[in-house]
């Protein structure tokens, strides 16, 4: 939620209210914290909130999945997706005749090609464990589905 929305003298408690939500470790408190910010800010800022709970759940997402750290820092933030849409619409900006739909496709994926020459590597130490740990489910979980006769 972007904080231009308010107004001066309530910006610094929204923003602490927020922090302290995005810094729980715990998906469900920090929900409640952003419901009663949004509650708060109801009557005076409709137009504040709204934003604020289009995007509730999708934030809490790196919670819910317990990462940490700089993985979690990366994905938290909207700034690679952005440049990623930015890089996309630059490459693509010349594009003018368009047969088709595939051709729009291969036109988007050169874009994004050329696109991966400018990313960064997150700072992450073992990125791809951690997210093939939450990718993975246990094999305790899939002895228990196979008795139960859920996998095949």
């Amino acid at each position: 939620m972007s904080l231009d929305h308010l107004p001066e003298h309530v910006r610094p408690s929204a923003r602490r209210a927020m922090r302290d939500a995005s810094s729980s470790r715990d998906a469900e408190l920090a929900l409640r914290q952003l419901e009663r910010l949004a509650r708060s800010l109801a009557r005076e800022h409709p137009g504040a909130i709204a934003s604020l709970r289009e995007g509730m759940e999708e934030t809490l997402t790196v919670q819910r999945l317990g990462l940490e750290g700089a993985l979690a820092r990366t994905l938290r933030a909207t700034n690679p997706i952005e440049n990623l849409n930015g890089a996309v619409a630059h490459h693509t900006r010349n594009v003018r005749r368009r047969r088709d739909g595939q051709m729009l496709i291969r036109w988007i994926g050169a874009a994004l090609l050329e696109a991966t020459r400018g990313f960064r590597r997150a700072r992450i130490s073992r990125p791809a464990e951690a997210l093939y740990r939450l990718a993975t489910p246990s094999r305790r979980a899939h002895r228990r589905r196979r008795a139960q006769g859920r996998v095949t």
